[in-house]
Protein backbone atom coordinates (compact mmCIF):
# COMPACT_ATOMS: atom_id res chain seq x y z
CA UNK A 1 0.00 0.00 0.00
CA UNK A 2 1.52 3.19 -1.22
CA UNK A 3 1.48 6.49 1.36
CA UNK A 4 -1.41 8.27 -0.30
CA UNK A 5 -3.75 4.77 0.37
CA UNK A 6 -2.09 4.58 4.16
CA UNK A 7 -3.60 8.40 4.76
CA UNK A 8 -6.60 8.07 3.05
CA UNK A 9 -7.06 4.42 5.41
CA UNK A 10 -6.12 6.17 8.58
CA UNK A 11 -8.69 9.28 7.60
CA UNK A 12 -11.31 6.62 7.33
CA UNK A 13 -10.75 4.85 9.92
CA UNK A 14 -10.64 8.54 12.34
CA UNK A 15 -14.13 9.23 10.64
CA UNK A 16 -15.31 6.26 11.31
CA UNK A 17 -13.97 6.48 15.12
CA UNK A 18 -15.68 10.24 15.26
CA UNK A 19 -18.89 9.17 14.29
CA UNK A 20 -19.23 6.00 16.28
CA UNK A 21 -18.50 8.43 19.34
CA UNK A 22 -21.06 10.49 18.06
CA UNK A 23 -23.57 7.69 17.61
CA UNK A 24 -22.93 6.03 21.20
CA UNK A 25 -23.28 10.01 22.63
CA UNK A 26 -26.34 10.02 20.80
CA UNK A 27 -27.82 6.46 22.58
CA UNK A 28 -26.66 8.14 25.46
CA UNK A 29 -28.83 10.87 26.09
CA UNK A 30 -32.20 10.10 27.60
CA UNK A 31 -35.36 10.22 25.83
CA UNK A 32 -37.62 12.99 26.84
CA UNK A 33 -41.38 14.01 26.42
CA UNK A 34 -42.02 17.43 26.10
CA UNK A 35 -45.61 17.20 27.31
CA UNK A 36 -46.09 20.33 29.38
CA UNK A 37 -49.87 21.83 29.51
CA UNK A 38 -51.64 24.43 31.25
CA UNK A 39 -54.42 22.62 33.70
CA UNK A 40 -55.84 25.62 34.93
CA UNK A 41 -58.82 26.92 37.30
CA UNK A 42 -61.33 27.64 34.95
CA UNK A 43 -62.80 30.48 37.38
CA UNK A 44 -59.62 32.10 37.24
CA UNK A 45 -59.22 32.05 33.29
CA UNK A 46 -62.47 33.52 33.44
CA UNK A 47 -60.96 36.46 35.47
CA UNK A 48 -57.80 36.82 33.84
CA UNK A 49 -59.06 36.35 30.30
CA UNK A 50 -62.14 39.65 30.88
CA UNK A 51 -59.70 41.67 32.50
CA UNK A 52 -57.20 41.28 29.40
CA UNK A 53 -59.99 41.61 27.09
CA UNK A 54 -61.21 45.19 28.70
CA UNK A 55 -57.19 46.12 28.43
CA UNK A 56 -57.26 45.21 24.77
CA UNK A 57 -60.24 46.88 23.60
CA UNK A 58 -58.67 50.35 24.65
CA UNK A 59 -56.67 50.80 21.41
CA UNK A 60 -52.65 52.10 22.67
CA UNK A 61 -51.40 52.42 19.28
CA UNK A 62 -48.05 54.67 19.20
CA UNK A 63 -46.39 56.44 16.72
CA UNK A 64 -42.82 57.62 16.46
CA UNK A 65 -42.91 61.53 16.76
CA UNK A 66 -46.60 61.55 18.27
CA UNK A 67 -46.62 60.71 21.72
CA UNK A 68 -50.45 60.93 22.38
CA UNK A 69 -50.01 61.24 26.31
CA UNK A 70 -53.54 61.38 26.67
CA UNK A 71 -54.40 58.35 24.96
CA UNK A 72 -52.12 56.12 27.77
CA UNK A 73 -53.20 58.32 30.55
CA UNK A 74 -56.51 56.93 29.93
CA UNK A 75 -55.40 53.86 29.72
CA UNK A 76 -54.13 54.07 33.09
CA UNK A 77 -57.33 55.30 34.63
CA UNK A 78 -58.61 51.66 33.29
CA UNK A 79 -55.65 49.98 34.85
CA UNK A 80 -56.81 51.68 38.39
CA UNK A 81 -59.88 50.23 38.22
CA UNK A 82 -59.39 46.93 37.16
CA UNK A 83 -56.14 46.76 39.29
CA UNK A 84 -57.37 49.24 42.58
CA UNK A 85 -55.15 47.24 45.62
CA UNK A 86 -52.05 47.97 43.35
CA UNK A 87 -53.10 51.39 42.69
CA UNK A 88 -54.21 52.01 46.21
CA UNK A 89 -50.98 50.46 48.15
CA UNK A 90 -47.97 51.22 45.36
CA UNK A 91 -45.85 54.43 45.19
CA UNK A 92 -46.53 55.07 41.25
CA UNK A 93 -44.86 57.47 38.72
CA UNK A 94 -46.07 58.73 35.54
CA UNK A 95 -43.94 60.05 33.03
CA UNK A 96 -44.67 61.04 29.79
CA UNK A 97 -47.47 58.19 29.36
CA UNK A 98 -44.67 55.74 30.58
CA UNK A 99 -45.55 53.97 34.29
CA UNK A 100 -42.89 52.87 37.18
CA UNK A 101 -44.46 51.41 40.47
CA UNK A 102 -42.94 50.70 43.75
CA UNK A 103 -44.02 48.18 46.18
CA UNK A 104 -41.74 48.88 48.95
CA UNK A 105 -40.04 45.10 50.25
CA UNK A 106 -38.99 44.15 53.91
CA UNK A 107 -35.34 45.31 52.05
CA UNK A 108 -33.81 47.15 49.33
CA UNK A 109 -31.17 44.96 49.20
CA UNK A 110 -32.44 42.68 45.66
CA UNK A 111 -34.95 44.95 43.58
CA UNK A 112 -36.47 43.33 40.49
CA UNK A 113 -38.32 44.89 37.71
CA UNK A 114 -41.09 43.36 36.12
CA UNK A 115 -42.45 44.60 32.62
CA UNK A 116 -44.22 44.78 29.66
CA UNK A 117 -45.14 47.57 27.58
CA UNK A 118 -48.14 49.19 27.21
CA UNK A 119 -48.24 50.19 23.80
CA UNK A 120 -49.16 47.97 20.39
CA UNK A 121 -48.52 48.31 16.94
CA UNK A 122 -51.34 49.16 14.17
CA UNK A 123 -53.97 46.52 13.42
CA UNK A 124 -54.00 46.24 9.64
CA UNK A 125 -55.93 43.92 7.31
CA UNK A 126 -58.82 41.88 7.51
CA UNK A 127 -59.33 40.60 10.66
CA UNK A 128 -61.77 36.82 12.17
CA UNK A 129 -62.15 39.36 15.27
CA UNK A 130 -61.77 42.89 15.07
CA UNK A 131 -58.28 44.23 16.62
CA UNK A 132 -59.99 46.06 19.70
CA UNK A 133 -62.91 44.19 20.00
CA UNK A 134 -61.30 41.58 22.96
CA UNK A 135 -63.26 38.81 21.66
CA UNK A 136 -63.54 35.55 23.84
CA UNK A 137 -63.62 33.34 21.75
CA UNK A 138 -62.20 29.11 20.91
CA UNK A 139 -60.51 29.40 24.47
CA UNK A 140 -58.62 32.72 23.42
CA UNK A 141 -58.23 36.09 23.65
CA UNK A 142 -58.06 38.26 20.41
CA UNK A 143 -57.14 41.12 20.03
CA UNK A 144 -53.97 43.37 19.16
CA UNK A 145 -51.92 43.31 21.92
CA UNK A 146 -53.81 40.11 23.33
CA UNK A 147 -49.79 37.80 23.04
CA UNK A 148 -47.96 41.35 22.31
CA UNK A 149 -47.55 42.23 25.29
CA UNK A 150 -50.94 43.47 27.31
CA UNK A 151 -51.14 39.71 28.29
CA UNK A 152 -47.98 40.89 30.09
CA UNK A 153 -49.15 43.61 32.00
CA UNK A 154 -52.04 42.30 33.10
CA UNK A 155 -50.51 39.06 34.88
CA UNK A 156 -47.59 40.53 36.96
CA UNK A 157 -50.45 43.36 37.91
CA UNK A 158 -52.68 40.59 38.97
CA UNK A 159 -50.61 38.72 40.34
CA UNK A 160 -49.27 42.04 43.14
CA UNK A 161 -53.24 42.65 43.14
CA UNK A 162 -53.71 39.09 44.51
CA UNK A 163 -50.66 39.00 46.73
CA UNK A 164 -51.87 42.55 48.26
CA UNK A 165 -55.64 40.72 48.60
CA UNK A 166 -53.52 37.99 51.23
CA UNK A 167 -52.07 40.97 53.30
CA UNK A 168 -48.27 39.81 52.12
CA UNK A 169 -45.23 42.51 52.07
CA UNK A 170 -42.67 40.82 49.80
CA UNK A 171 -38.76 40.26 51.07
CA UNK A 172 -37.43 42.79 48.67
CA UNK A 173 -38.84 45.97 46.88
CA UNK A 174 -40.79 44.87 43.05
CA UNK A 175 -41.11 47.44 40.30
CA UNK A 176 -43.36 47.11 37.66
CA UNK A 177 -42.40 49.10 34.76
CA UNK A 178 -43.98 49.91 31.08
CA UNK A 179 -43.37 51.97 28.52
CA UNK A 180 -45.63 53.20 25.64
CA UNK A 181 -42.78 53.51 23.44
CA UNK A 182 -41.07 49.90 22.89
CA UNK A 183 -42.94 49.22 19.60
CA UNK A 184 -40.89 51.67 17.84
CA UNK A 185 -37.70 51.44 20.03
CA UNK A 186 -38.89 55.05 21.56
CA UNK A 187 -37.44 56.64 24.80
CA UNK A 188 -39.99 55.57 27.25
CA UNK A 189 -37.52 52.82 28.68
CA UNK A 190 -34.76 55.63 28.82
CA UNK A 191 -36.78 57.75 30.65
CA UNK A 192 -38.04 55.33 33.06
CA UNK A 193 -34.04 54.07 33.66
CA UNK A 194 -33.23 57.69 34.35
CA UNK A 195 -35.57 57.90 37.21
CA UNK A 196 -34.44 54.81 38.48
CA UNK A 197 -30.99 56.12 38.30
CA UNK A 198 -31.80 58.93 40.34
CA UNK A 199 -32.91 56.86 43.08
CA UNK A 200 -29.97 54.62 43.00
CA UNK A 201 -32.13 51.24 42.51
CA UNK A 202 -29.50 48.83 40.71
CA UNK A 203 -32.15 45.81 39.97
CA UNK A 204 -31.10 43.00 41.00
CA UNK A 205 -33.31 40.58 38.28
CA UNK A 206 -35.26 42.16 35.33
CA UNK A 207 -38.04 40.22 33.52
CA UNK A 208 -39.65 40.93 30.38
CA UNK A 209 -40.65 40.08 27.20
CA UNK A 210 -38.91 38.43 24.44
CA UNK A 211 -38.82 34.64 24.75
CA UNK A 212 -41.96 32.46 26.12
CA UNK A 213 -43.20 28.94 26.53
CA UNK A 214 -42.86 28.12 22.84
CA UNK A 215 -44.18 24.99 20.98
CA UNK A 216 -41.74 23.58 19.06
CA UNK A 217 -38.84 25.62 19.12
CA UNK A 218 -36.98 24.00 16.61
CA UNK A 219 -38.67 21.48 13.92
CA UNK A 220 -37.99 17.95 15.07
CA UNK A 221 -38.49 19.17 18.33
CA UNK A 222 -41.78 18.66 19.81
CA UNK A 223 -43.73 20.06 22.69
CA UNK A 224 -43.82 23.66 25.05
CA UNK A 225 -40.36 24.93 26.11
CA UNK A 226 -39.73 27.58 28.50
CA UNK A 227 -37.42 29.55 25.66
CA UNK A 228 -35.99 32.09 28.02
CA UNK A 229 -33.75 34.85 26.55
CA UNK A 230 -30.19 35.77 27.82
CA UNK A 231 -29.19 38.27 25.40
CA UNK A 232 -30.74 40.35 22.33
CA UNK A 233 -28.81 41.05 19.26
CA UNK A 234 -28.02 44.55 18.24
CA UNK A 235 -29.99 46.94 15.60
CA UNK A 236 -28.35 49.14 12.43
CA UNK A 237 -29.92 50.86 9.78
CA UNK A 238 -27.97 51.90 7.22
CA UNK A 239 -28.79 53.67 3.35
CA UNK A 240 -26.60 52.57 0.72
CA UNK A 241 -26.79 55.19 -2.22
CA UNK A 242 -25.78 55.35 -6.21
CA UNK A 243 -25.26 57.98 -8.00
CA UNK A 244 -24.86 59.04 -11.80
CA UNK A 245 -25.81 61.69 -13.70
CA UNK A 246 -29.56 60.62 -14.33
CA UNK A 247 -30.99 61.38 -18.02
CA UNK A 248 -33.45 59.78 -20.02
CA UNK A 249 -34.51 56.05 -19.83
CA UNK A 250 -34.69 55.70 -23.66
CA UNK A 251 -30.82 55.59 -23.84
CA UNK A 252 -30.38 53.62 -20.32
CA UNK A 253 -26.17 53.42 -19.21
CA UNK A 254 -24.30 49.84 -18.39
CA UNK A 255 -24.37 49.90 -14.61
CA UNK A 256 -27.08 52.48 -13.40
CA UNK A 257 -27.82 53.18 -9.89
CA UNK A 258 -30.70 50.76 -9.76
CA UNK A 259 -28.50 48.04 -11.30
CA UNK A 260 -25.25 48.33 -8.98
CA UNK A 261 -28.03 48.63 -5.86
CA UNK A 262 -29.50 45.47 -7.39
CA UNK A 263 -26.28 43.53 -7.55
CA UNK A 264 -25.17 44.18 -4.23
CA UNK A 265 -28.40 42.86 -2.96
CA UNK A 266 -28.43 39.72 -5.33
CA UNK A 267 -24.09 39.41 -3.94
CA UNK A 268 -25.57 39.47 -0.07
CA UNK A 269 -28.82 37.11 -0.65
CA UNK A 270 -26.54 34.28 -2.39
CA UNK A 271 -22.68 35.05 -0.91
CA UNK A 272 -23.32 35.99 2.68
CA UNK A 273 -20.68 38.03 4.26
CA UNK A 274 -20.96 37.23 7.89
CA UNK A 275 -19.51 34.70 10.28
CA UNK A 276 -21.43 32.13 11.55
CA UNK A 277 -20.31 30.62 14.94
CA UNK A 278 -22.58 28.41 17.29
CA UNK A 279 -21.76 30.51 20.56
CA UNK A 280 -22.12 29.41 24.06
CA UNK A 281 -25.54 30.29 23.96
CA UNK A 282 -26.29 28.53 21.44
CA UNK A 283 -24.74 25.26 22.10
CA UNK A 284 -26.45 25.10 25.46
CA UNK A 285 -29.96 25.58 23.74
CA UNK A 286 -29.11 22.23 21.60
CA UNK A 287 -27.98 20.13 24.93
CA UNK A 288 -31.33 21.68 26.54
CA UNK A 289 -33.43 20.52 23.35
CA UNK A 290 -31.12 17.37 22.28
CA UNK A 291 -33.21 14.80 24.98
CA UNK A 292 -36.76 15.92 23.60
CA UNK A 293 -35.69 15.45 19.90
CA UNK A 294 -35.96 12.25 17.26
CA UNK A 295 -32.57 10.20 17.11
CA UNK A 296 -31.54 12.00 14.19
CA UNK A 297 -32.14 15.33 15.90
CA UNK A 298 -30.44 13.73 19.58
CA UNK A 299 -27.11 12.74 16.69
CA UNK A 300 -26.87 16.58 15.85
CA UNK A 301 -27.76 18.73 18.16
CA UNK A 302 -25.86 16.31 21.05
CA UNK A 303 -23.19 16.46 18.76
CA UNK A 304 -21.90 19.86 17.52
CA UNK A 305 -18.57 19.28 18.37
CA UNK A 306 -18.44 17.31 14.92
CA UNK A 307 -21.62 18.26 13.78
CA UNK A 308 -20.79 22.40 14.10
CA UNK A 309 -19.42 22.86 10.98
CA UNK A 310 -22.55 20.92 9.07
CA UNK A 311 -25.10 22.94 11.08
CA UNK A 312 -23.64 26.46 10.31
CA UNK A 313 -23.96 25.38 6.14
CA UNK A 314 -27.70 23.91 6.69
CA UNK A 315 -29.58 25.79 9.45
CA UNK A 316 -30.04 28.63 7.53
CA UNK A 317 -31.46 26.67 4.83
CA UNK A 318 -33.67 25.23 7.30
CA UNK A 319 -35.10 28.34 8.94
CA UNK A 320 -34.11 31.82 9.19
CA UNK A 321 -35.07 32.20 12.87
CA UNK A 322 -32.24 29.64 13.33
CA UNK A 323 -29.68 31.66 10.73
CA UNK A 324 -30.24 34.29 13.02
CA UNK A 325 -28.89 32.74 16.16
CA UNK A 326 -25.68 32.39 13.96
CA UNK A 327 -24.48 35.21 12.99
CA UNK A 328 -24.86 39.34 11.95
CA UNK A 329 -27.89 39.41 9.35
CA UNK A 330 -29.67 42.12 6.82
CA UNK A 331 -32.28 42.57 5.46
CA UNK A 332 -33.49 44.88 2.88
CA UNK A 333 -36.57 47.13 3.31
CA UNK A 334 -36.80 50.57 1.69
CA UNK A 335 -35.81 51.34 -1.87
CA UNK A 336 -36.62 54.82 -4.12
CA UNK A 337 -35.53 56.15 -7.32
CA UNK A 338 -36.40 57.87 -9.81
CA UNK A 339 -39.97 59.13 -9.73
CA UNK A 340 -40.66 58.74 -12.93
CA UNK A 341 -40.91 55.82 -15.51
CA UNK A 342 -39.10 56.96 -18.44
CA UNK A 343 -36.27 59.05 -15.99
CA UNK A 344 -33.09 57.77 -14.72
CA UNK A 345 -32.44 58.43 -11.04
CA UNK A 346 -29.15 60.12 -10.11
CA UNK A 347 -29.51 58.99 -7.40
CA UNK A 348 -31.02 55.61 -6.22
CA UNK A 349 -31.09 54.33 -2.57
CA UNK A 350 -31.85 51.08 -0.68
CA UNK A 351 -32.56 50.68 3.14
CA UNK A 352 -31.21 47.64 5.26
CA UNK A 353 -31.68 47.06 8.75
CA UNK A 354 -28.84 44.85 10.32
CA UNK A 355 -29.12 42.82 13.76
CA UNK A 356 -25.70 42.50 15.06
CA UNK A 357 -23.63 39.13 17.10
CA UNK A 358 -21.68 39.32 19.63
CA UNK A 359 -18.93 37.31 17.65
CA UNK A 360 -18.84 40.47 14.78
CA UNK A 361 -20.52 43.29 16.51
CA UNK A 362 -21.85 46.79 15.09
CA UNK A 363 -18.34 48.52 14.08
CA UNK A 364 -16.97 45.10 12.87
CA UNK A 365 -20.61 44.42 10.63
CA UNK A 366 -21.12 48.16 9.90
CA UNK A 367 -17.24 48.29 8.27
CA UNK A 368 -17.73 44.68 6.44
CA UNK A 369 -20.73 46.24 4.56
CA UNK A 370 -19.37 49.29 3.66
CA UNK A 371 -15.90 48.13 2.04
CA UNK A 372 -18.54 45.43 0.21
CA UNK A 373 -20.47 48.44 -0.90
CA UNK A 374 -17.83 50.26 -2.32
CA UNK A 375 -16.97 47.14 -4.88
CA UNK A 376 -20.08 48.22 -6.03
CA UNK A 377 -19.57 51.84 -6.38
CA UNK A 378 -22.09 52.90 -3.47
CA UNK A 379 -21.91 55.02 -0.34
CA UNK A 380 -22.83 53.88 3.13
CA UNK A 381 -25.22 55.93 5.46
CA UNK A 382 -25.17 54.93 9.07
CA UNK A 383 -28.30 56.48 9.82
CA UNK A 384 -28.74 54.82 13.32
CA UNK A 385 -26.99 52.22 14.92
CA UNK A 386 -27.08 49.92 18.49
CA UNK A 387 -24.71 47.47 19.36
CA UNK A 388 -25.57 43.70 20.16
CA UNK A 389 -26.66 43.47 24.28
CA UNK A 390 -23.70 41.53 26.61
CA UNK A 391 -25.38 37.94 27.59
CA UNK A 392 -26.59 36.73 31.00
CA UNK A 393 -24.44 34.46 32.44
CA UNK A 394 -26.19 31.26 32.03
CA UNK A 395 -24.14 29.91 35.08
CA UNK A 396 -24.90 32.21 37.08
CA UNK A 397 -26.89 33.20 40.08
CA UNK A 398 -29.71 35.04 38.41
CA UNK A 399 -29.94 32.10 35.80
CA UNK A 400 -30.22 29.78 38.96
CA UNK A 401 -33.30 31.98 40.14
CA UNK A 402 -35.09 32.03 37.18
CA UNK A 403 -34.95 28.63 36.28
CA UNK A 404 -36.00 27.83 39.38
CA UNK A 405 -39.02 30.04 39.24
CA UNK A 406 -40.41 28.56 35.60
CA UNK A 407 -39.50 24.72 37.85
CA UNK A 408 -42.31 25.98 40.51
CA UNK A 409 -44.52 27.31 38.31
CA UNK A 410 -44.79 25.47 35.52
CA UNK A 411 -43.98 21.58 36.80
CA UNK A 412 -42.42 19.37 33.91
CA UNK A 413 -41.83 22.42 31.28
CA UNK A 414 -37.92 22.37 29.64
CA UNK A 415 -36.40 25.20 29.69
CA UNK A 416 -33.28 26.42 27.53
CA UNK A 417 -31.42 29.61 27.03
CA UNK A 418 -32.42 31.23 23.69
CA UNK A 419 -31.19 34.11 21.71
CA UNK A 420 -33.18 37.09 20.56
CA UNK A 421 -33.12 38.04 16.91
CA UNK A 422 -36.14 41.03 18.01
CA UNK A 423 -35.44 44.23 20.21
CA UNK A 424 -37.09 44.70 23.12
CA UNK A 425 -37.16 47.39 25.42
CA UNK A 426 -35.24 45.61 27.95
CA UNK A 427 -31.84 46.25 26.26
CA UNK A 428 -32.06 49.38 27.70
CA UNK A 429 -31.91 48.15 31.35
CA UNK A 430 -27.84 46.27 30.32
CA UNK A 431 -26.75 49.91 32.10
CA UNK A 432 -28.27 49.04 35.50
CA UNK A 433 -28.68 45.19 35.86
CA UNK A 434 -26.72 42.33 34.54
CA UNK A 435 -29.52 39.45 35.03
CA UNK A 436 -32.20 41.02 32.24
CA UNK A 437 -34.00 38.00 31.14
CA UNK A 438 -36.67 38.18 28.17
CA UNK A 439 -39.20 35.32 29.08
CA UNK A 440 -42.78 36.08 29.27
CA UNK A 441 -44.20 33.14 30.89
CA UNK A 442 -47.54 32.37 27.99
CA UNK A 443 -47.59 29.91 25.55
CA UNK A 444 -46.77 31.01 22.15
CA UNK A 445 -48.09 28.42 19.65
CA UNK A 446 -47.56 28.73 15.69
CA UNK A 447 -50.93 30.73 15.45
CA UNK A 448 -49.54 32.99 18.42
CA UNK A 449 -46.32 33.81 16.59
CA UNK A 450 -47.74 34.61 13.17
CA UNK A 451 -50.52 37.17 14.89
CA UNK A 452 -47.71 39.04 16.59
CA UNK A 453 -47.37 42.24 14.12
CA UNK A 454 -49.94 40.29 12.13
CA UNK A 455 -53.45 39.99 11.69
CA UNK A 456 -55.86 37.67 14.06
CA UNK A 457 -53.39 38.18 16.85
CA UNK A 458 -54.51 36.20 20.04
CA UNK A 459 -53.52 34.18 23.48
CA UNK A 460 -54.85 30.92 24.83
CA UNK A 461 -56.83 32.04 28.05
CA UNK A 462 -55.93 28.86 30.07
CA UNK A 463 -52.46 30.19 29.91
CA UNK A 464 -52.85 33.18 31.90
CA UNK A 465 -53.47 31.75 35.53
CA UNK A 466 -49.53 30.15 35.14
CA UNK A 467 -48.63 33.44 33.51
CA UNK A 468 -50.00 35.03 37.00
CA UNK A 469 -48.63 32.00 39.62
CA UNK A 470 -45.36 32.63 37.70
CA UNK A 471 -45.03 36.42 39.16
CA UNK A 472 -46.04 35.58 41.90
CA UNK A 473 -43.27 33.43 42.57
CA UNK A 474 -40.74 35.40 41.10
CA UNK A 475 -41.77 37.99 43.78
CA UNK A 476 -42.13 35.12 46.88
CA UNK A 477 -38.76 33.35 45.99
CA UNK A 478 -36.62 37.12 45.37
CA UNK A 479 -35.13 36.68 49.15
Amino acid sequence: MGIAGIVFSVLGGAIVLLLSAAVIHALLIPSKKADYRPNPDPERTRLYAEKLSKMVQYETVSEQGNPQVEKFLGFHRLLEELFPLLHENLEKTEIDGNLLYRWKGKSDAKPIILMSHQDVVPAEGEWEHEPYSGDIADGKVWGRGAGDIKCGVMSFMQAVEELLAQGYVPENDVYLASSCTEEWGGDGAPKLIAELKRRGVRPYMVCDEGGGIVNEPIGGVPGNFAMVGVFEKGQGRLRFTAHSEGGHASAPPKNSPIVRLAAFEQHIEKHNPFKRVICKEVRAMFKALAPYGSFPMKLLLGNVWLFGPIMKLVMPAVSPQAAAMLQTTIAFTMQSGSDAFNVLPAAASVGANLRYIPHQGMDESNALITRLAEKFGLETEIVGAEDFCPPVDIEGEGWKFITSVIEKTFPGLPQSPYIMTGGTDCRFYQEICDNCFRFAPVIYGPEQLKGMHGINENIEADCLPGAVDFYKNVIDMNR
